[in-house]
């Protein structure tokens, strides 16, 4: 209890130096995970002398937080952005997997001289790529079409798959033809009760009159983090069940889904932090001189062949332009999930772990320097940078008494409903514009009122008007007064 000061006061100068390194890395253009990085290094025992060597421990919290990040990149996922690259993504999370734990097996057996069996191991550790990195650095590029959505989907589908493949290699049972059978049977059973339970949970949330407003993000998240207890407790993919849960319930009719959502990014991010800080605290400095040889090799091997094999072998079956496959080959971005997963053999005494920990962090140090730094550039090399657009954001709270819903919305810079009249809204029965909040000053709208960019809107709607109220809203949003004549009908909310 004497310490308990001590520990809350270094715990909040961490976060605190954390969150400053965020705007630092943003100014310098490097990611901010490898300034928490340094930060746990700092903090370790040939820094300020702080000893951490647990690693059973550190592969449990790395998971634990591995579920956070999970469910705050499925909540923030927005299944418009996701839908048109479905297929690419989970080819990407699937099909990649296999050919890179492949490639990149035989390839280190070749140059390293590994047993062909730690070969795969490797690979299957270093071909995970990372959802915080991806959702940090992908979402500021300004890309179109189904680059993000594609990556965005790979990052939180692949864990699932590279987490078993590691557990099997690591294993010191013979691998077996079932294995694969194993494997698939996980995923889909996963996938399936992850999006049964998103539904359910979505459903439950509607209809439950919590006292608080806050008591929402706090239900949702325990949600997602139940779907992976209860998943991973039968044996089937609780890391997949975790992300589809929480990609369907950030897409579905919650009450105060935007706060809902900003809620599990300060999750998130505390999540990242403790786990990079805790990640760069377990390792030791003084091993690391003797790794760099083998993870430049392995970083040569990942970004030349194991990766863009890969690529091509999934991207192939939807007929991904060259430049677009030449950038999802580039933008295979690792972080802390590799070090969690390399921890996995070490946890179980597998021979040679130790040296496969050091390499896979000082791996991904070097290619988040390579390819997090150089993606913007990259991007614009390949024509393939686009100005951000801004989606509208659409938060409801709940009229429990009148059987409503209260839905508020910012009009973003950009967007098509700037210079549209109220009446042109065309909002469907049962829907109502009732407030502007115009620079400061609030007014009741009159049919010939003209909506313009940074206007604060109140829309009450009926409880069964509220989903097509959203989505005329998002329609006009993207394709002004002629949504209807020019197609747009509103993109779907749920998945």
């Amino acid at each position: 209890m004497d310490r308990l000061p001590l520990l809350l006061g270094i715990g909040s100068a961490v976060v605190l130096l954390a969150v400053v390194a965020v705007r630092f890395s943003t100014r310098l253009g490097l990611p901010s995970l490898l300034l928490y990085l340094g930060i746990g290094v700092l903090l370790g025992e040939d820094g300020l002398g702080i000893r951490f060597d647990d690693a059973v421990l550190t592969q449990a919290l790395g998971v634990a937080a591995l579920v956070l990040i999970l469910a705050d990149g499925g909540l923030s996922t927005r299944w418009s952005t996701v839908r048109p690259a479905l297929g690419l993504g989970i080819a990407l999370s699937t099909i990649s997997v296999v050919v890179s734990i492949t490639a990149t097996g035989f390839a280190l057996h070749w140059l390293l001289g590994l047993d062909l069996r730690v070969g795969f191991l490797w690979g299957a550790v270093l071909s995970s790529t990372d959802a915080a990195a991806v959702f940090s650095v992908l979402r500021g590029l300004g890309l179109g079409g189904r680059l993000v959505g594609a990556l965005e989907l790979e990052s939180g589908l692949n864990d699932a798959p590279v987490f078993i493949a590691v557990l099997l290699l690591s294993a010191g049972t013979a691998l077996s033809w079932t294995d694969p059978l194993l494997v698939v049977y996980e995923l889909v059973l996963g996938g399936v009760l992850g999006v049964l339970i998103g539904r359910l949970g979505a459903a439950g949330l509607r209809r439950a009159a919590l006292p608080a407003t806050g008591l929402y993000p706090l239900a949702t998240l325990a949600v997602c983090v139940g779907a992976f207890a209860l998943v991973q407790s039968l044996h089937a993919s609780g890391l997949l069940a975790c992300y589809v849960a929480a990609l369907v319930l950030g897409n579905g009719s919650l009450p105060h889904r935007e706060g809902t959502r900003s809620f599990a990014e300060g999750v998130g991010w505390l999540a990242q932090i403790g786990l990079f800080v805790l990640l760069g605290l377990y390792v030791s400095p003084d091993r690391l001189l003797d790794a760099v040889v083998p993870a430049l090799i392995a970083a040569v091997v990942l970004l030349v062949v194991a990766r863009p094999l890969s690529v091509v072998a999934a991207a192939s079956w939807f007929r991904v332009p060259w430049q677009e496959q030449a950038f999802l080959s580039w933008a295979g971005l690792r972080g802390a999930v590799p070090i969690v997963l390399a921890l996995v053999p070490l946890s179980g005494g597998l021979p040679g772990a130790r040296e496969l920990v050091d390499v896979v962090f000082v791996l991904v140090v070097v290619l988040t320097v390579v390819q997090g730094t150089t993606l913007p550039a990259v991007a614009k090399a390949l024509g393939l940078a686009k100005p951000p657009v801004q989606e509208i954001e659409v938060d409801a709270a709940p009229l429990e008494a009148l059987r409503a819903d209260l839905l508020q919305m910012t009009v973003p810079q950009g967007s098509r409903m700037h210079g549209v009249y109220v009446r042109e809204l065309r909002l469907p029965e049962g829907t109502g514009l009732s407030l502007v909040v115009r620079r400061g000053a609030s007014f009741t709208p009159q049919a010939d009122t003209r909506i313009q960019e940074g206007d604060q809107l109140l829309v009450v709607a009926t409880a069964t008007a509220r989903e097509a109220a959203e989505r005329r809203l998002r329609a006009v949003d993207r394709s002004g007064r002629l949504a209807r004549w020019r197609g747009d009908s509103g993109t779907p909310t749920s998945p």
